[in-house]
């Protein structure tokens, strides 16, 4: 493995551009290929997943809006450059190339929102070898993130069977990957998310309550309602788990009427306490009066409230984390160069090392529905000919180093629900089993 020496550190926490979220061995890489001739070489890579995380059923798109952001930033600065330099990573040759770096091949992919199978040609990338494997990291570290949320996501919305879901988890998470993670969840359906900082850069709508730590400020509970009460007025959400939850309750319906908003349940016996909760609050006449869920649910604990009466939930930890598989287990591979025999032609290339194998070939995919319109497979072929009873799924997002796949983010959240509607009611099941729809190569090689 390269080593580089010990560098210079900058500021803690602070980076112009995109261009050093990159492994070293990038720039190893480019670094060897341009001294042999061979970093212009025309190639294709591709992202796809080998195995769906704990054997789910689909995964979920996510990441496509941030990776064209995070390439329009992939610049090589005098800072960069420097450090690289100082390092020892790069020469002066491989300087040369970083200074005008821009990648200027074609990048396709499935659309965010849209669901992925093993072997899904999630991602292809198109240019010359050096500037497309530079990307390799930036790519993985978005999409690994991103997928692992939306799929955990999408499961989640799907247990609250209707029900909104609260995305919570900013404090459970890196504070760059809790905003990343809000935006994800947003695509897969969940309603609002605590995070302020998503709001801001993806418009995506935001709530909050408020904590334990503002109830015990105050001298009694009745005066935390009610200041909370006084300050956001009677359709605000109460806190009730404190001290004692049924007592609170009346101190809420108390402070601010039998038109209070909602109240928020955090630890206890979930499922006992919020039907003790909805009876109360009838009693009270507070019968429009919601209540929300919170503390350490997932998609299996939410599925198990099914017949519970509330109104919504809040998800922090399981969510951030992908409720058990963090990383989407995504992969960037090379699968086709410039044949040098043939010059403007590709040659498949794959790898055949034992339990890692890859599929050559510039690939095209496309999702095979049946008369009703329901998916029953994914074809993976070398030509993009399907007939008519089949979505294609890889559409262009960049050409010829220009973004033009950009779009809005609730166009990939309806995506979503369009997606999942045709898939067979198996792929919503939660227990452990096989992928939805199986993927069908052609070739089969």
């Amino acid at each position: 493995m390269e080593q580089a020496g010990t560098a210079d550190k900058g500021p803690a926490g602070t980076w112009s551009g995109t261009a050093l979220l990159t492994d070293h061995y990038e720039l190893t890489m480019v670094r060897a290929a341009l001294h042999s001739g061979v970093a212009h070489r025309r190639a294709v890579f591709e992202m796809f997943a080998r195995h769906l995380p704990n054997g789910r059923r689909y995964g979920v798109v996510a990441g496509t809006g941030r990776l064209l952001d995070a390439l329009a930033e992939f610049r090589f600065g005098e800072t960069e450059l420097a450090f690289l330099e100082r390092a020892g990573i790069a020469d002066q040759m491989t300087l040369d190339f970083l200074r005008s770096y821009r990648f200027g091949g074609n990048i396709w992919g499935y659309a965010e929102g849209d669901c992925y199978f093993p072997g899904s040609p999630i991602l292809v990338v198109e240019g010359t070898f050096a500037e497309s494997v530079i990307l390799e990291t930036l790519v993985l570290s978005i999409f690994n993130h991103d997928c692992a949320i939306a799929s955990a996501a999408s499961r989640m919305v799907n247990a609250a069977g209707g029900r909104p879901i609260i995305e919570m988890g900013s404090r459970r998470t890196h504070e760059r990957a809790a905003v990343a993670a809000a935006r994800a969840a947003y695509i897969a359906g969940f309603a609002t998310t605590s995070n302020l900082q998503a709001g801001l850069d993806y418009g995506l709508p935001t709530s909050g309550t408020s904590a334990h730590a503002f109830t015990l400020l105050y001298d009694s509970e009745e005066q935390a309602f009610a200041a909370q009460t006084a300050a956001l007025g009677e359709k605000t959400t109460l806190l009730v788990d404190t001290y004692d939850v049924a007592t609170a309750v009346k101190r809420a319906v108390s402070v601010a009427g039998p038109s209070l908003g909602a109240v928020r349940i955090d630890s206890g016996d979930l499922p006992v306490v919020a039907r003790e909760v909805r009876t109360l609050l009838d009693s009270l006449g507070a019968t429009k009066t919601r209540i929300v869920l919170t503390g350490d649910l997932d998609e299996y604990s939410i599925a198990a409230l099914a017949v519970v009466p509330v109104d919504g939930y809040g998800v922090g930890t399981s969510l951030v984390t992908g409720s058990g598989a963090p990383t989407a287990a995504l992969v960037y591979k090379l699968v086709a160069r410039e044949d040098p025999q043939r010059p403007g032609a590709l040659m498949p290339v794959a790898k055949r090392s034992v339990g890692k194998p890859s599929k050559g070939g510039r690939k095209w995919a496309a999702r095979q529905l049946d008369e009703a319109g329901a998916a029953h497979s994914e074809l993976v072929a070398e030509q993009p000919d399907f007939g008519e009873r089949a979505r294609p799924l890889l559409r262009l997002l960049v050409s010829n180093g220009t973004s033009v796949g950009a779009e809005e983010l609730g166009v990939a959240r309806d995506r979503h629900q369009r997606v999942l509607a045709e898939l067979p009611a198996y792929a919503m099941q939660l227990s452990r089993g096989y992928p939805a729809i199986p993927t069908i190569f052609e070739p089969d090689s």
